[in-house]
């Protein structure tokens, strides 16, 4: 009745209340196109007012999506303007949890919150205060001897919410967001200024693990640098401008290796395998280990003579090569600066471009880049749970057998070594990979019934029977060598992201190799030539994989041993069973 007697300019100012009860009717008003309201001004030509007056009521406005990117802080003139993780190098966001790069703000603490208190016993004063008769500490009168209010300390930068989960509980809360990233362009980003005429000096450091040299070795980066070497060094000479980067071949993790290992012979062997891998222009070679500070002092040295006052340093290697773990034991070293890239022993830690500075002369940058992608590495196909197994982190201890022509070895689930042919009685095969990876020696013949029966069971990992289907097609690779010696390996037959077999013998041999499609074995010279006095024995080797995978078999057995018991229709007592008689 109401709006019967008002006319249209007098109903125009009511819109409101009827776009609130509206809304209240739950009847949707957004978008325009489909609110009954705007299909009504479309069509009614009385109405005296534009559909711009008309605002849909909610209770949030959705925040435009951030426009995710992996080149990190490395340009100067963005990342001014750009919040960076300081940790994984992730442009920072606070508005959505569920997008990478998320993260809390610090609430604000008074500087006081912790001052110090006297904590002087109560038998040193002459008698007992009036403060503590009321239960009060009495503060102290200095409070600039409180360690926490120094002025000079370095304060913890604010990091997402994926590297404070790294930091403090060693995995990833949230894996999915990172499928929201692009893939890390390497060419892009580092490529194009590595192989660039002009600018200032470049200095890779190419870091390689050194438990998984030939996995972990970036082949592509070594053979792309390298040419650009070629290329720069010869418009050098002709007088043009040409900016010739540096090459550092750094093998980090040494400490994991055998203390028995000579490091000049160790060094050669690595160049060797290095020219191998195309990495043929280096500069010089440094074997280091972040954990006991070993040669981290001459690399330092090294880096800071190369890149002068202004030069670039750029640390490239394979996901969890030791990259940022390497980078902050060089802040440390440097000058004392602390850096504070995350480091855990996941692959694929740093998620874009951190550029460290003050930690080299003058206006020299360290740059720490995201890992490289290394498909042939058998770790990428694992799980978080099934890494850790193949995860090195204590010195390797070698384990030896001594097996005829026949006879395989497995390493868990993953790969299998058959010794088809030898010339001689014997081989001796020394298996170098993480302890926590179970073992298995038996004849050629049951092959398959050992990946029929405890592939994902005792043969850990892959952990569950249906795992070892998602790692892929199981192939050979066939392998012919001879060997010049008893008392020492002759080649290594590595799987990359795994580890590798020693083969020790006098005279020649053909091996094949069972694994997962994809995956990279590799012939090479031995590194570790003395295997282990003791020899493994046929069957299982005793681990806490076996054991529990045992136990979880026995009790299946026994429990379906007791159901068959307890069920009377089940058991058939021999004289129940009926008589039958031949006719006629």
């Amino acid at each position: 009745m109401i709006v019967r007697s008002l006319t249209g300019s007098k109903l125009k100012h009511l819109l409101p209340l009827f776009v609130f009860a509206h809304s209240s009717a739950n009847i949707s008003l957004s978008p325009l196109s489909s609110n009954p309201i705007s299909k009504t001004l479309n069509h009614n030509p009385h109405f005296l007012f534009s559909q711009s007056e008309l605002r849909p009521f909610s209770s949030s406005q959705s925040k435009p999506s951030l426009p995710f990117t992996r080149d990190g802080n490395f340009d100067e003139t963005l990342s001014e303007s750009l919040l960076i993780c300081p940790g994984c190098g992730v442009q920072m966001q606070d508005s959505d949890p569920v997008q990478p790069g998320y993260f809390i703000k610090p609430s604000q603490k008074n500087p006081n919150y912790r001052t110090r208190i006297d904590r002087r016993p109560v038998a040193e004063e002459p008698e007992i205060s009036d403060s503590l008769k009321k239960g009060l500490l009495v503060e102290d009168e200095n409070p600039n001897l409180n360690p926490n209010l120094n002025p000079n300390s370095a304060e913890k930068p604010v990091v997402c919410a994926r590297c404070h989960s790294l930091r403090n509980y060693g995995k990833v809360k949230n894996p999915t967001v990172e499928n929201l990233l692009p893939e890390f362009d390497f060419d892009h980003t580092v490529g194009r200024r590595l192989v660039s005429i002009s600018g200032t000096r470049s200095v890779v450091l190419m870091v390689v693990d050194a438990s998984d040299f030939d996995g972990s070795f970036p082949k592509r980066v070594a053979k792309m640098v390298s040419a650009t070497i070629d290329e720069n060094s010869t418009a050098w000479k002709m007088g043009k401008s040409g900016n010739v980067p540096r090459i550092v071949l750094v093998v980090t993790k040494i400490d994991l290796l055998p203390s028995s290992l000579s490091p000049t012979r160790f060094e050669h062997w690595v160049r060797q395998r290095a020219r191998e891998g195309g990495a043929n222009k280096l500069t010089s070679v440094h074997l280091v280990s972040s954990v006991r500070d070993w040669g981290l002092k001459n690399l330092v040295d090294d880096i800071i003579k190369l890149t002068g006052q202004r030069g670039n340093v750029w640390a490239i290697g394979a996901q969890n090569a030791g990259k940022s773990t390497l980078i902050n034991s060089i802040g440390k070293h440097a000058g004392g600066k602390l850096t504070h890239l995350t480091e855990a022993p996941v692959p694929g830690t740093t998620l874009g471009i951190v550029r460290v500075e003050g930690v080299l002369n003058g206006a020299a940058k360290l740059f720490d880049t995201p890992g490289l992608l290394n498909p042939h590495q058998i770790t990428l196909r694992l799980t978080a749970e099934e890494q850790k197994l193949v995860h090195v982190r204590k010195e390797l201890r070698p384990r030896t057998y001594r097996i005829k022509a026949g006879h395989s070895v497995h390493i868990a689930g993953l790969v299998r070594l058959d010794v088809e042919e030898l010339s001689v009685e014997t081989v001796y095969i020394t298996v170098w990979a993480s302890p926590y990876l179970p073992l298995h020696m038996g004849k050629t013949e049951n092959a398959c019934t050992m990946f029929e029966d405890h592939f994902g069971r005792q043969l850990q990992p892959p952990i569950g029977e249906s795992r070892v289907k998602e790692l892929g097609k199981w192939e050979r690779r066939e392998f012919r060598f001879s060997g010049t010696s008893w008392d020492s390996s002759s080649v290594d037959v590595a799987v990359a992201g795994l580890g590798w077999f020693a083969v020790g013998l006098k005279g020649e041999a053909v091996l094949g190799v069972w694994t997962y499609d994809g995956v990279d074995v590799v012939l090479r010279n031995s590194l570790l030539p003395h295997g282990s006095n003791n020899f493994e024995v046929a069957g299982f080797t005793v681990s806490k994989i076996i054991s529990e995978a045992d136990k979880a078999s026995n009790k299946s057995g026994q429990s379906q041993k007791e159901k068959k018991l307890s069920d009377p229709k089940a058991a058939v007592h021999p004289s129940s069973t009926p008589l039958t008689a031949n006719a006629g």
